[in-house]
């Protein structure tokens, strides 16, 4: 497992959020949330040294070539400024846009993480990733993570012309849960949440401090021992939670 080590500067925050879900339901609606997300940066800048923005932040998103997916310029464009005046910029890929690949980096000069990273921050160890995957249960999701991740997989689809393989994607993600949700998902009880068993499985083996998801849609906080919890970052198509950290302390806000 990626391991990055962070140093906070005096008045400095590090911020976390997940699951923006950009291109649904409707171009309308998701621009008026890209604006919102828009606010949120803004209002976090002067005191940001880094921002982990933890996934499914498109509801599609693939690189061909010479092609990326139209939309998103507003929050692009403020990444960017974010990474120019020193913000770090750290994306991982999600469920949804799981074929980020250089684009990003190359443009915007973000780093994109794959699988989950631990951060080191002082003496505190953050666990941190989309959450995809992880824990027991799913396993139809999991094969097909193993299909879509496939290099051949990637190779076959980038032979379709983007007006055809983003149209055919698009209208595969209009039929997901979050393009769906007429209310929040619902807590099942913490022996239902397959990401606490996975931290607590984890945290047998060795100590975190945080452990920090997204992928669920739910904004949790809960314990996995004496000094460890479980964080989750819920999403931003019905509310605009994120999480603020000083290096010591994590706190779990709504904008």
């Amino acid at each position: 497992m990626q391991e990055l080590p962070l140093t906070i500067p005096s008045g400095k925050k590090i911020y976390f959020a997940s699951d923006f879900h950009f291109g649904v339901p409707d171009h309308v609606t998701s621009l008026t949330r890209e604006k919102k997300v828009i606010s949120w940066l803004d209002s976090i800048r002067a005191d940001a040294s880094a921002i982990f923005l933890m996934g499914d932040l498109f509801d599609f998103w693939f690189e061909y070539r010479k092609a990326v997916p139209k939309g998103f310029t507003r929050f692009l464009g403020r990444l960017a400024e974010f990474q120019d005046s020193g913000i770090d910029v750290h994306l991982f890929t999600g469920n949804h846009d799981l074929w980020m690949f250089d684009y990003l980096p190359m443009e915007i000069g973000a780093k994109i993480y794959k699988d989950p990273v631990v951060l080191y921050v002082g003496n505190q160890k953050l666990l941190i990733g989309h959450g995809d995957g992880l824990g027991p249960g799913d396993p139809t999701y999991k094969y097909l993570k193993m299909v879509f991740t496939s290099p051949i997989t990637q190779w076959l689809f980038a032979r379709l012309h983007p007006n055809l393989g983003i149209a055919l994607a698009q209208r595969w993600s209009r039929n997901s849960r979050i393009s769906n949700m007429k209310l929040e998902e619902k807590f099942q009880g913490e022996d239902r949440e397959f990401l606490l068993t996975w931290c607590k499985e984890t945290e047998k083996k060795i100590h975190h401090d945080y452990y920090i998801f997204g992928h669920r849609h739910l904004v949790l906080d809960l314990k996995v021992g004496d000094n460890s919890r479980y964080i989750n970052l819920g999403e931003w198509v019905h509310f605009s939670p994120y999480a603020v950290y000083d290096g010591m302390n994590l706190e779990l806000k709504s904008f």
